[in-house]
């Protein structure tokens, strides 16, 4: 048994989203996902959005036992990566990817979340694996994700070419390679995504 919390970024995923198409394809198969409305999403507050985490995280942990999967789009990164030292052992999750993470300074709405304080040790004792996901043209990252997020961090990272923000507009509503990532087991999703993207 796998339990899922898909977590949207800044101004929501909307309906066209690969969330909200990964979230009914996982639905469809039976699988228990968590897809919630973060606080006021077209402004947040990171210490609102944290309490948010750590409740959905909470939730999971107390639904049962089997694989828990995390996956982050935009600002949620930027949340997990704020809030991770600071999650529960018990709610510890196995599995987490972070898809498209905004550099600093890329928007004046989004500067409370920053800087993150996020370290190596944070991300490693939140998590049994986090995967970075990344374009190499996303207008929220202009220094790039790897060099922003994955080096710093020690992530490894997974780049898709031409892929701007991984969002709608930029042609990600289905996503069949994050669909099969979510639904690998652990260790098989360790490895990259599958290259159909």
């Amino acid at each position: 048994m796998r339990r899922f919390l898909i977590l949207h970024g800044w101004q929501g995923s909307g309906p066209e989203h690969w969330q909200s198409w990964l979230a009914q394809r996982l639905r469809d198969r039976g699988e228990h996902v968590s897809y919630p409305i973060l606080p006021d999403p077209d402004e947040p507050d990171p210490d609102r959005w944290a309490a948010a985490l750590h409740g959905e995280l909470a939730a999971l942990a107390a639904a049962g036992g089997g694989e828990r999967v995390v996956l982050c789009h935009s600002l949620a990164c930027v949340l997990w990566a704020r809030e991770a030292a600071r999650i529960e052992p018990a709610h510890r999750v196995d599995r987490v990817v972070l898809a498209a993470p905004p550099a600093p300074g890329v928007a004046p709405e989004l500067a409370a979340f920053f800087p993150t304080g996020a370290d190596r040790e944070g991300l490693a004792a939140a998590a049994g694996a986090t995967r970075l996901v990344y374009a190499d043209d996303d207008p929220y990252c202009p220094g790039g994700a790897d060099a922003v997020w994955g080096v710093p961090l020690g992530l490894t990272g997974e780049e898709v070419p031409g892929g701007g923000h991984l969002n709608a507009d930029a042609g990600f509503g289905p996503w069949p390679a994050m669909e099969a990532w979510a639904l690998a087991s652990a260790r098989r999703s360790r490895r990259s995504l599958p290259s159909s993207i």
